[in-house]
């Protein structure tokens, strides 16, 4: 959530209302112009009030133009019903609402049987606002199993987290949040992920675990956790270290299960203690719904649960917040049963092969190299190419934007600063068709970027941010 400043003056003019608008105020008289920084004193005609509302919404971005966004901006109408039949339930009165929560159950079961769990009647789950909230949680349970191991050494020891530097923000959040040293892997040269083995290096006795990513943000490739797993084996053969990993799988493990069945990355693998997935990315759930599972309950201290009665009943949680709405949660179990195992691999088969097809004819045109394909995750990162001078990603993602399409440029991290790149995520709902169409936006604009001089953008941190 970002922060934001208050108003620069405390006085600002009203909003402006269209005389069209103008249902009597229920407090007598036509509707005055609220105020846009404080509460209006009087209240407004629901009609009104909707109508202020929708018109400055209304320059908001296409959300299906959105090719930065990995959450899902399309479901079926009946999904929409459902959701809005399930949004006043409240997900934590588990006691009030048991088919919520007997749904909550399921989708964990569903979720064990997929990732392999050796014994899914073992595993313990549960639904979260999204895989932020879940790789908190995650991180948590591996620092509290860490403390238990080094009660006799805490606090002089301080615990750490290794990962690759292309992790998403949530793990450099948990970090801080929680002090633990954050030990990150840094890209080199073309390999834009973690390495296994240098993963293994930074590892030491206080070491919580490790990170493994299926489906990195920066460019939608899999980290390849067996050979990570693999390292790890081989350094608790030589030192006794015995580091457990967790797999983010935040959009891949929705993915693999479907198009990858031969990659081994799960459960199947003895040292994956946890691993977490967004239900609102290719779950294919509008925000926001998470799930996190950990493979038994030694994985999951039991002091990290907390037991309440004052909703009625006495119900487990283990979450960052309490109250939320169960509608995404209803909106999973649907979609599970409306697509089942053929028709998730259908879906993101779809997906994928848009991605591939899209990246093929952007490497066509001769001004781009591509970093990955959309061969793993439906998702690809390219650059300009060697011999382009005119322009940068950040002047094309400019010039897209004209047109409706949010396509973000930024820079890679530590050891590759000096890379920019466009990242397009294909999602269900993004079409052929859709394709077609940005395929001919970008062909149109290529003349003219071509003729430029140089580069449009000199600060390339303002350039990554949005700008209306």
């Amino acid at each position: 959530m970002a922060l934001h400043k208050g108003p620069e003056r405390h006085e600002e003019r009203p909003m402006s209302v269209n005389p069209f608008f103008g249902e009597a105020n229920p407090v007598g008289g036509m509707t005055e112009a609220p105020p846009t920084h404080r509460l209006p004193d009087a209240p407004l005609s629901p009609t009104t009030a909707y109508q202020l509302v929708h018109d400055e919404l209304m320059l908001d971005g296409n959300s299906r133009l959105n090719l930065a966004t990995f959450v899902t901006t399309w479901m079926e109408p009946q999904a929409g019903v459902l959701m809005a039949e399930c949004r006043d339930k409240n997900m934590i009165d588990k006691d009030e609402y048991p088919r919520t929560a007997e749904l909550e159950r399921r989708c964990v079961a569903m979720l064990a049987d997929l990732w392999h769990a050796p014994d899914p009647a073992a595993v313990v789950g549960c639904s979260t606002t999204g895989s932020s909230e879940a790789c908190m949680l995650a991180g948590m349970a591996l620092k509290r199993r860490w403390l238990k191991r080094n009660a006799d050494r805490y606090p002089g020891a301080r615990p750490n987290l290794v990962m690759g530097v292309n992790v998403q923000v949530c793990w450099d959040k948990f970090c801080a949040f929680w002090e633990v040293e954050a030990r990150q892997v840094p890209m080199e040269g073309d390999r834009f992920h973690l390495d296994p083995q240098a993963a293994a290096e930074l590892c030491d006795e206080n070491t919580i675990g490790v990170v493994g990513v299926l489906g990195s943000t920066f460019d939608g490739s899999y980290e390849p956790i067996a050979e990570l797993c693999a390292a790890l084996d081989a350094l608790q053969e030589r030192t006794g270290l015995d580091v457990p990993v967790h797999v983010d799988g935040a959009s891949g493990a929705m993915v693999a299960p479907f198009l990858d069945e031969d990659l081994v990355w799960d459960f199947r693998l003895p040292r994956v203690a946890s691993i977490n997935t967004s239900g609102h990315k290719y779950g294919l759930v509008y925000p926001g719904v998470g799930w996190a599972l950990w493979r038994d309950k030694e994985a999951l201290p039991e002091e990290l649960v907390f037991r309440v009665n004052y909703l009625g009943g006495e119900m487990p949680t283990f979450a960052l917040n309490f109250s939320r709405p169960g509608a995404q949660v209803a909106a999973q179990y649907y979609t599970f049963l409306r697509l089942g195992r053929e028709g998730y691999r259908a879906v993101q088969q779809s997906t994928r092969d848009v991605a591939g097809s899209l990246a093929g004819r952007i490497e066509a045109l001769g001004d781009f190299r591509l970093l990955t394909r959309g061969d793993e995750l439906p998702v690809f990162a390219f650059t300009t190419a060697d011999g382009v001078t005119g322009y940068d990603v950040f002047d094309v993602s400019r010039r897209l934007r004209e047109g409706g399409w949010l396509v973000p440029a930024y820079t890679f991290p530590a050891n590759r600063e000096d890379l920019s790149v466009l990242r397009i995520v294909c999602r269900n709902g993004f079409s052929h068709d859709l394709a077609d169409l940005f395929m001919a936006d970008l062909t149109r604009l290529l003349p003219e970027l071509r003729r430029q001089q140089g580069p449009f953008t000199r600060d390339k941190g303002a350039a990554t941010g949005f700008h209306h």
